[in-house]
């Protein structure tokens, strides 16, 4: 079996990791106004530099900062786009077992991305790293998606049309201005297109307007506007999960039911697919695969601290390679160990655990 020279690697991971105490407290402290922006920064520069020499040391070839600099997955991302400004809901969002905090974004102006201020944590990423340094942002459906939909100022966007064509351009921006910067890998973190296969979100999706299936042909074709000036070097993936907040979830579903859109209409070049227990359905949808295209498998959960057994998943390995070549697959946990900054119910020596073992059990089912 072939090693693999660019991403995504045959392991690798999603790449927000849980928050250090000493990020947390200096967070705490900077919202309080006990410290300023730079005291903050600094704690930052040095905690990631922390956790880049730990993931390289774990034997990962794709590093991030583990979104040390970031209090959502999305929403920090979102607020740094012109136009987009922080809002606070009425409530959070619900998950299975917990409801989310009230932080949302609305749009108050002309969506735009002058110069996204994430480019600057890519820059002292890749500067204190050997290997691939991989950004990861929201895909633009993370401005729409959410049940409830997000204000928008209807003096300068009045239709659901020309709110989407600024975004997809403002996302070009910004994903072109990574590349700039020398990002070569970026990863697209998409939850409302997975979250199309589950039926209750579906019915909400109904209930406030909007077509289920339109929405994904739409999601779908702002992802192809976003990666739609990146050079031919440059690796775009796309990131799927049914929410990950406190390690608990949103939604459930198997993938058929936006199978064709994944594989058939969305440009990216791989795809992270959740996998880790019976909320993503079966393996069939892999079928679909295009020849040029990889799949992560998400197999191993950071939802939880119990270290999975290698045996079982060579099992699930091989049950998947039933439908998409060996060749073609990689392995990484099936989300982030930290969506938001209150990471998921595991400890840091646990998560590191998780992460060497995908790296020995990659070697050992597709070589070194």
């Amino acid at each position: 079996m072939s090693t693999r020279t660019k991403p995504p690697f045959r392991a690798d991971h999603v790449g927000s990791l849980l928050r250090p105490a000493a990020l947390k407290e200096a967070r705490t402290k900077f919202a309080k106004g006990e410290i300023d922006a730079a005291a903050l920064k600094a704690v930052e520069d040095r905690e990631i530099e922390r956790v880049i020499k730990k993931q390289e040391e774990v034997g990962l070839k794709s590093v991030t900062d583990g979104e040390f600099r970031r209090s959502w997955w999305h929403l920090d991302f979102l607020w740094g786009l012109d136009g987009a400004e922080k809002h606070v809901m009425d409530s959070g969002v619900a998950f299975a077992a917990v409801t989310t905090r009230n932080e949302g974004v609305k749009v108050t102006g002309k969506l735009g991305s002058a110069h996204h201020p994430m480019i600057e944590h890519f820059k002292f990423l890749a500067a204190h790293t050997r290997q691939t340094a991989k950004i990861t942002i929201p895909a633009p459906s993370a401005m729409y998606g959410r049940p409830v939909k997000p204000p928008v100022d209807r003096n300068v966007y009045p239709t659901r049309e020309s709110l989407f064509a600024d975004l997809g351009q403002a996302y070009k921006k910004a994903v072109r201005g990574f590349a700039d910067a020398g990002c070569r890998y970026l990863q697209l973190d998409e939850v409302f297109i997975a979250m199309l296969c589950d039926a209750k979100y579906r019915q909400q999706m109904k209930d406030r307007g909007d077509d289920p299936e339109e929405l994904g042909e739409r999601y779908a074709d702002l992802i192809n506007v976003a990666m739609s000036d990146i050079p031919s070097d440059m690796t775009i993936t796309m990131h799927m999960c049914r929410g990950n907040y406190k390690s608990t979830y949103m939604g459930a579903g198997g993938y058929e039911a936006v199978q064709e859109i994944l594989f058939n209409k969305i440009n990216v070049h791989g795809f992270f697919m959740e996998y880790d227990d019976a909320r993503a359905g079966n393996f069939e949808p892999l079928r679909l695969l295009p020849k040029d295209k990889t799949v992560v498998l998400g197999l191993v959960t950071s939802k939880s601290g119990k270290l999975e057994s290698k045996d079982e998943l060579k099992r699930r390995i091989d049950e998947a390679a039933k439908f998409a070549p060996l060749e073609q697959l990689c392995l990484s946990p099936q989300c982030g160990f930290a969506s938001t900054e209150e990471g998921n119910v595991l400890d840091e020596e646990q998560q590191w655990a998780k992460l060497r073992m995908i790296v020995e059990l990659a070697d050992e089912v597709w070589g070194r």
